[in-house]
């Protein structure tokens, strides 16, 4: 008879390794997946979350793809993400994808290590050594905390986990050095969850607020990512009057199909126009990024008001009139009790963000030619069935995937945010993890697919419910359009030498399926909708053509120049 492991029958008062006491927290604090890549560094933490068994860890090709898969996890569960790497070049390795995390406000803990801490940041030369790894850590995370000891365990990880929950939520990092991850550690009486903290906005600021929009004709709201647990409040507002307009990362707040809702159709001239005749627009939760304000050259609704938990970003992009700190949730939830069941609002206006969202479809659909079969499909399945709509930078995402595809509630919606290529495939799997009854769709290009291109093996270790849905035009398809339209089609560096996808899924035992005509797509998607495991159909855009408008980026000059 094999031996109990003392680790799972171990109780309060008594010691554990940290590593023990780690994965412990974790569990208790409700995490159900992990995403990382072993090493000599972090063993002390998996061999623990592997004995406890309460944690499903899911071991990555990479560390930039691990991150990457926390992240999405965090999202489409709306919960803690959590990546573990090792030091040194590992964490580093982390640091792109965490970037991106960064800029979605993804609640992540990147849990890393460190070397033994008689040698820490003493720049000796031990193996693994980065002297200043805490400087690049702080770069890319929204805290950083380091474990220096066995008594101060749980208090920081109960700190970290809560900073990277609380809004503005974001990725955070923390340190354990090897040697203290061996450390024994008393396991305390209970181990607390952590704390979402929120920030209640100021009531008189909401009195002020709630007052101007009584008043206001034409009110506005713009949601972003900030908003995404806002959707209640939001829509109960749009219902008493006012109308809405999103980010890419604030959509499906408001139901995409609701008539009164412009969607991330956010820089069209119906646009432009809407906002001129807007005589109030509040903007929660976003940060009014460049690409989608034309790098603040877009004119905003006035008077403008801006709700933040982040009191930073107060009329950073553009000059408000009043600036509420606080949750969005909460100050959304604040105005609803302070404002009449119907407003006294002009439904010609409302009527004129309907008509400007059709027109906006109209626009993006008449360059879809001859992907249209492809498109429709994905629009219907995507948002009837309630499906994850992963996207990864590509052409087909910014010509159709960030917009046009509608899906059926906010965390169900996730794409490389930062614009950095290549993680998309990564972040599919994490997606997929966390909504594993049901496919999740990720739609990619053959350029950034080819960079984490190992992470197909994860799904297929894992019989992720995953639908891969890859465009291949052998090429960085809008790198290629911008040297065209901006570089008088001097093409260079944009061209690749692509791999032979079927070859390449076949080594791996995953489900392949070429199109070579976009009707023949609807088929083959839903029959990929019933068979179990992940599926990876490849989209030959080089004989089926290209898109009937070719996008090439924004302007140059409103833009700043793109990538």
């Amino acid at each position: 008879m094999n031996a109990i492991d003392p680790s799972l029958t171990a109780k309060a008062g008594q010691e554990e390794p940290v590593g023990d006491l780690i994965a412990r927290a974790l569990a208790e604090a409700g995490v159900t997946h992990a995403f990382g890549v072993i090493s000599i560094h972090n063993m002390p933490i998996l061999d623990a979350i592997l004995r406890q068994n309460r944690i499903k860890f899911v071991p990555a090709r990479g560390e930039a793809g691990a991150m990457n898969m926390a992240d999405a996890f965090a999202r489409v569960s709306k919960s803690l993400g959590v990546c573990i790497t090792s030091t040194g070049t590992a964490a580093g390795n982390a640091a792109g994808s965490q970037v991106e995390a960064l800029t979605a406000g993804s609640p992540v803990l990147h849990i890393t290590t460190q070397i033994d801490t008689p040698w820490m940041d003493r720049d000796r030369a031990a193996i693994h050594d980065v002297p200043r790894q805490p400087d690049m850590l702080k770069a890319v995370s929204k805290a950083y905390y380091r474990i220096w000891d066995a008594n101060g365990c749980i208090p920081v990880m109960q700190a970290a986990m809560s900073a990277a929950l609380s809004a503005p939520a974001g990725p955070v990092s923390l340190e354990i050095p090897v040697d203290v991850q061996r450390m024994p550690a008393r396991i305390p009486a209970r181990i607390g969850k952590p704390l979402l903290n929120r920030i209640i906005p100021d009531a008189t600021q909401l009195d002020l607020l709630a007052d101007m929009i009584r008043k206001a004709r034409r009110p506005m709201l713009w949601l972003g990512g900030g908003a995404k647990d806002a959707g209640e409040a939001a829509s109960a507002l749009v219902a008493r009057g006012v109308c809405t307009v999103s980010s890419t990362n604030g959509r499906a707040v408001v139901s995409e199909d609701h008539p009164h809702n412009l969607g991330a159709f956010n820089m069209t001239p119906e646009a432009q126009a809407i906002y001129d005749a807007c005589d109030l627009m509040i903007v929660a939760g976003s940060r009014l990024r460049g690409n989608e304000t034309r790098n603040n050259a877009m004119r905003l609704g006035k008077p403008l008001v801006q709700i933040d938990a982040d009191a930073s970003q107060g009329g950073r992009n553009y000059p408000t009139d009043l600036f509420v700190h606080g949750d969005a949730r909460l100050a959304l939830e604040g105005l609803l009790a302070r404002l009449t069941a119907k407003l006294d609002t002009d439904a010609r206006f409302a009527d004129s963000v309907a008509a400007a969202r059709k027109k906006g479809e109209e626009r993006l659909r008449a360059g879809l030619k001859p992907y249209e079969p492809i498109v429709d499909v994905l629009r219907d399945r995507v948002m009837k069935k309630a499906l994850p709509w992963v996207r990864d930078v590509t052409i087909s995402n910014s010509t159709f995937g960030n917009r046009y595809v509608c899906f059926a509630q906010p965390h169900l919606g996730v794409h490389a945010l930062g614009g950095g290529i290549g993680m998309g495939t990564a972040m599919g799997i994490g997606a997929s993890f966390a909504a594993p009854d049901r496919k999740t769709i990720t739609l990619l290009g053959d350029g950034g697919t080819q960079v984490n291109l190992g992470e197909f093996a994860t799904a297929v270790e894992n019989q992720s419910e995953i639908i891969f849905v890859l465009m291949n035009d052998q090429a960085y398809g809008v790198i290629a359009n911008i040297q065209d339209a901006q570089y008088a089609n001097r093409q260079a560096y944009c061209r690749l030498l692509t791999p032979d996808f079927e070859l390449y899924a076949e080594s791996l035992g995953l489900q392949h399926v070429r199109i070579n005509d976009a009707a023949a797509f609807e088929t083959e998607f839903d029959a990929a909708l019933t068979r179990p495991g992940p599926t990876l159909i490849e989209v030959d855009m080089i004989a089926i053509g290209p898109f009937a408008e070719r996008f090439g980026g924004p302007p140059a000059g409103a833009a700043g120049g793109s990538k």
